[in-house]
């Protein structure tokens, strides 16, 4: 396992991590004992940085993530979320009061006292502008209920306008060879400023594997089935914003990655991490085999310019024009 610098903090986090999105739930069928088996393993291979969030599960993802790391606060790194229990247009929902019990819901979930990586949900521009948010993470940050605070980000824009805080340590985006359009401006000024990228649904909800068909079907509870148009919120957290049928077509179109990269999963998050400026890449999972799977990522060869010229290309003239939702 290979470590970087989680932007200008202390923390050195595995360059694969992982999220836990997927066993917490809408992902469809979610065995538990499986899931902390794949968290273990993931620990064996050196992995000490998870990424969760207090909706995952209604705080499930949370508490199997306090069993795991039971006794390894020290060596594990965790970053949770905030703010999507709530109404997260409502000014109120970033009130102190309102933070500060999310913040101990989590913390007790958890089973920790304090959080490595607190992070604003996707919350709007609006909230962020309006800047309270933050006045009430640097009081728990003095407080030792947080260690570092960052924002996940559904656009270039909220991304670009959060470097500009200068306690924010990190940005989590959605990066991927469906999604290039961060590395143009966002990435390059988030490493001058010493922020931290972290990169979420690296493989487009599951497209970027190549294992699925025009007819593939999800459960009723997978976001995969509920959420394909934007029905319950941003469009781009779902197959990263593209049509699904499209997204296979494109899929397909990219089958020749995996050509001395084993698979087009791991060949897809070696994309990824090729890039100087991302921290680490948080694939989701539900077992022990996907983890293994995307941690196969860390012997994969790298790619050529003249690789990441056609992927660039392809991305410009048949990716961009067909995604959905702001970005």
């Amino acid at each position: 396992m290979k470590y970087r610098q989680l932007g200008n903090t202390e923390l050195q986090v595995s360059e694969v991590s992982f999220g836990t999105w997927a066993i917490g739930g809408s992902w469809g069928d979610v065995n538990d004992a499986e899931a902390i088996r794949g968290l273990q393993t993931a620990m064996e291979a050196g992995v000490n940085f998870f990424d969760t969030a207090d909706v995952y599960g209604a705080g499930h993802a949370e508490e199997l993530l306090a069993q795991a790391t039971k006794g390894k606060e020290d060596d594990i790194y965790i970053a949770t979320k905030f703010c999507r229990a709530g109404d997260i247009y409502d000014p109120q929902t970033y009130s102190e009061e309102t933070v500060r019990a999310y913040c101990e819901s989590s913390l007790k979930r958890l089973d920790r006292e304090r959080i490595d990586l607190y992070q604003i949900h996707c919350p709007p521009l609006a909230i962020l502008q309006d800047g309270s948010v933050f006045e009430v993470l640097d009081k728990l940050k003095a407080e030792g209920k947080i260690r570092h605070y960052g924002v996940s980000v559904e656009t270039v824009e909220e991304g670009l306008f959060c470097l500009g805080v200068p306690s924010v340590k990190a940005l989590q985006v959605i990066y991927n060879l469906f999604r290039q359009k961060p590395s143009e401006h966002l990435f390059p000024q988030a490493h001058q400023a010493g922020v931290g990228i972290l990169v979420r649904l690296p493989l487009a909800s599951g497209l970027l594997t190549g294992k699925f068909k025009t007819d593939s079907t999800f459960a009723p509870d997978d976001h995969r089935h509920f959420n394909a148009n934007g029905e319950h919120f941003n469009v781009g957290e779902t197959f990263a914003g593209l049509p699904f049928a499209k997204g296979v077509e494109l899929a397909d179109q990219l089958a020749w990655i995996a050509d001395g990269r084993e698979t087009m999963a791991s060949a897809s998050i070696r994309w990824i991490l090729d890039n100087p400026h991302i921290t680490c890449v948080i694939p989701g999972f539900k077992s022990v085999n996907q983890i293994q799977a995307n941690l196969a990522t860390l012997e994969v060869q790298s790619y050529s310019e003249t690789e990441l010229a056609r992927l660039r290309d392809f991305y410009d003239s048949a990716v961009k024009n067909h995604i959905r939702g702001p970005y």
